[in-house]
């Protein structure tokens, strides 16, 4: 065992969780005895008592209780990313710099590891160091079926940067999603508050939200208010349409939640789709029917933001995956008919 140590934040290792700067200098220790640590008071900053989330600032003291040493864990066996999954995810790479590394990530590969997830964006990230020491971090999420941008940061700096421009809302994300029925207004904002279902699990894809009037998202235990843009592109009669949404606040599974409580279940979202039957055209039901593939049609179509590095606006577009091109194909659509931005309008 070590002895008690007290550690001074350094230089470039500010802004970050407890945890992860605690698990870098020991990479031995698990999580949950950081979290243990943590309820015990055993690990405190600046003398006070903390919790594993909390976010250093430089030059803060951190007081670290004895520890095992590393001899005496047990040998973690290191999964090494296959050359054909090496391959893969370099594919996906959509743009690249110095600093920042975007992904047009496929549908139906998890962002990070869940219940028995070993394969996933995370654990393939080192395949996109590129000569760098170190894996990208990701800075954002998205969804195990949905596609689309995903960002990462090359550097702690570029990664301490894009994570507070997520967490101020500094960047703008424009979605398209294939809907059942045809929304109206053409062009409207949905503000229906989300509450996670009672005896759903941890954040992710076991989860599912519970749409809540905004007028008693307040005297709702545990509900959040949530502000979605949608702009309905193009239709096929009345049966489904082609939609653009734009996330103003990031809640689990909000855009799927919210096509659902306005009556347009996403196309293959059997989660919020009312069931896993086809659409009659009074929009409701998940599926289309036909040859239009029964995955899930949500596509992370733009991202903009700033440059942590630069300064300079940069926007990052990814193509549609396989299975919603083909839809967009069978229903005579092609990328180029929507505008850059469809809520021009609405800013």
């Amino acid at each position: 065992m070590s002895g008690v140590q007290v550690i001074t934040v350094a230089e470039g290792d500010g802004d970050q969780r407890l945890d992860r700067w605690l698990r870098r200098l020991f990479p031995h220790v698990s999580q949950g005895r950081i979290e243990k640590m943590c309820r015990k008071g055993e690990l405190r900053v600046d003398g006070g008592r903390v919790k594993a989330a909390t976010r250093l600032e430089v030059g803060q003291s951190v007081r670290v209780p004895p520890l095992p040493d590393a001899d005496h864990k047990p040998a973690v066996v290191k999964h090494r990313v296959s050359d054909a999954d090496a391959k893969m995810i370099q594919s996906c790479v959509i743009y690249k710099d110095d600093h920042v590394l975007a992904l047009n990530k496929p549908h139906g590969l998890p962002v990070q590891g869940g219940s028995g997830q070993t394969r996933h964006v995370d654990s393939l990230s080192e395949a996109l160091r590129f000569g760098y020491d170190e894996n990208p971090r990701l800075v954002h999420r998205l969804d195990k079926d949905t596609s689309g941008v995903l960002l990462m940061a090359r550097t702690r700096e570029a990664a301490k940067g894009l994570t507070a421009a997520f967490r101020h809302r500094n960047t703008q994300k424009i979605y398209w999603a294939l809907v059942a029925g045809v929304p109206t207004p053409y062009l409207g904002e949905i503000k229906t508050g989300l509450v996670k279902a009672p005896g759903h699990g941890k954040q992710g894809e076991g989860e599912k939200m519970i749409a809540v009037h905004p007028s008693e998202v307040n005297d709702t235990p545990g509900a959040k208010r949530a502000h979605t843009l949608y702009a309905t592109l193009y239709r096929v009669a009345g049966r489904a349409a082609w939609v653009a949404m734009e996330p103003v606040t990031g809640r689990t599974h909000q855009l799927r939640a919210h096509m659902a409580a306005i009556g347009h279940p996403i196309i293959g979202d059997g989660k919020y789709g009312g069931s896993g039957q086809e659409n009659l055209g009074d929009g409701w039901g998940a599926q289309l029917g036909g040859i239009i593939s029964k995955k899930l049609h949500l596509h992370a179509r733009g991202l903009s933001f700033e440059h942590p590095e630069t300064r300079k606006p940069i926007t990052i577009t990814a193509r549609l995956p396989d299975h919603m091109k083909h839809s967009w194909d069978t229903l005579g659509w092609t990328e180029d008919l929507a505008s850059d931005d469809p809520f021009e309008q609405l800013r």
